[in-house]
């Protein structure tokens, strides 16, 4: 779309505003709202002013002037505003140099679709992510110098199946049993349907929605794969429509990775699939009828996992699902088959076009730019430097043996073990100057200040239960 179509249709909607979006650093769409009169053709080259340093992990004060610019391709009209909102995404750029902000996401992930062409690997890379949420009722927390807790609540939470609720009609899923009685155990099916709806509504393509394994609300909604930018823009309007269709409904959406004890975690099992000239990179006839190619990038990802979690799984929470000897994918091997190894080749089709690798440790708290991109750099450095990924393992990891488990290594145990990853091993990701030193750095340095030592210096609630008579 050119910036004078995206006038038309803004004429066409009857469009008053106009919504500029753009994403911090941590992955929070940001916003700010200006009259249609003031968007024209040159808009999109010149951008609107805004205050870099009250966006997290971006600009100090002293250099805080910084620009958004439009991307016309991006237009869409907003769902859920009043008033008639035409939305545009931006990219950032420095309003002296008029260069792009090297923090920015989205630039970053744009600079990864550029290095993939440059390799002549592929032309195209495909990531298709299936990122679960939870559906809550109501939600409390505090955190302070004398105290802290969370309570969240259901109507599907099992928790409540002997509350008085003046009638409590039952039907509410037992733990680990959402995965998929229909209604009226399933209470969110018309609103996982209209959140599907609302997404085809935007242009955005949906595969199914289902309720999800735990109980209390938790489900899934798929998007059909798309190119890595375009599909970073999509999973920001996913997240926000999940949000405010639940919130029309006085529910509340959350992707957080683990907000219930003793029941599945939150992942966003992510597809990915390298495409050159309209051919399949990833299909050919090696295990499961994939490629030498796709075993390369296997390779690469699992190679590089423990510095990719510092992107895929960024939150200290993260760490709460991805937790060995449980159902999580913190084995780091591939199968066909085997849902508990970090990487699948799904086997639901044999037709090429359909093969590729799941990356199943990633979850939904990620931004998803800078995940996308670090799982890309991954599978190329793999393709690159023929990365052999060893066998792959197609045993119940259950019942292995302990010595041959032990040979088995896994994912990251925390958020902070992940950043030491990233710190130790980021050449593949500096490639092509898709991650700069700066970006690693100031990763590091932002969840390392701001989350692990926020958690790892705060009295948890059960260290009371555990130790408060010794």
């Amino acid at each position: 779309m050119t910036p004078k179509e995206v006038l038309e249709m803004a004429k066409e909607n009857g469009a008053k505003v106009v919504d500029i979006r753009f994403l911090d650093f941590p992955g929070v769409w940001q916003h700010f709202t200006v009259p249609l009169s003031e968007l024209n053709e040159s808009s999109f080259e010149d951008g609107f002013g805004f205050d870099g340093s009250s966006i997290r992990g971006w600009q100090p004060i002293h250099a805080s002037d910084m620009l958004v610019v439009p991307d016309p391709a991006t237009a869409k009209m907003d769902p859920f505003f009043k008033e008639p909102t035409l939305v545009l995404i931006g990219n950032i750029q420095d309003p002296l140099t008029g260069e792009s902000y090297s923090r920015d996401p989205r630039y970053i992930a744009q600079k990864a679709e550029a290095y993939l062409k440059s390799t002549g690997i592929g032309d195209t890379v495909y990531f298709g992510p299936e990122a679960e949420f939870f559906i809550f009722d109501d939600v409390r927390f505090s955190s302070g110098t004398n105290s802290a807790f969370y309570e969240v609540d259901s109507v599907e939470g099992i928790w409540n199946s002997g509350r008085e609720e003046c009638p409590n009609l039952a039907y509410k899923p037992r733990h680990k049993e959402g995965y998929f009685p229909v209604p009226p155990m399933d209470k969110f099916q018309d609103l996982r349907t209209e959140m599907l709806l609302v997404l085809e509504s935007l242009g955005i393509d949906v595969e199914c929605q289902h309720h999800e394994v735990a109980t209390g609300g938790q489900a899934e909604i798929d998007m059909r794969f798309k190119p890595l930018v375009e599909m970073g823009d999509q999973l920001m309007w996913f997240k926000y429509v999940l949000k405010n269709v639940a919130y029309r409904y006085n529910h509340t959406v959350t992707f957080m990775p683990k907000p219930l004890f003793e029941d599945n975690g939150t992942g966003m099992h992510t597809h990915v699939s390298i495409w050159n000239e309209g051919k399949p990179l990833f299909a050919g006839d090696k295990y499961a009828g994939v490629s030498q190619e796709a075993l390369y990038a296997i390779g690469g990802i699992l190679k590089h996992c423990k510095a990719l979690c510092a992107f895929t799984n960024p939150t200290t929470n993260s760490y709460k699902r991805l937790v060995p000897g449980f159902e999580a994918p913190v084995n780091l091997a591939y199968s066909s088959r085997n849902r508990s190894a970090a990487i699948r080749i799904p086997m639901y089709s044999a037709s090429p076009k359909a093969k590729r690798i799941e990356f199943r440790t990633p979850d939904p708290s990620c931004n998803g730019y800078l995940a996308f991109s670090a799982m890309l750099m991954a599978v190329l450095d793999g393709i690159e430097n023929k990365i052999d990924p060893g066998e792959p393992l197609d045993k119940n990891i259950y019942d292995l043996p302990p010595e041959e488990l032990a040979g088995i290594e896994s994912a990251p145990g925390s958020l902070e073990e992940a950043l030491a990853g990233l710190k130790e091993d980021n050449e593949f990701l500096l490639k092509g100057d898709v991650f700069t030193k700066d970006v690693i750095d100031t990763w590091i340095e932002y969840k390392t200040e701001n989350e692990v030592n926020a958690v790892k210096l705060r009295p948890h609630p059960h260290e009371f239960f555990l130790y408060f008579d010794i």
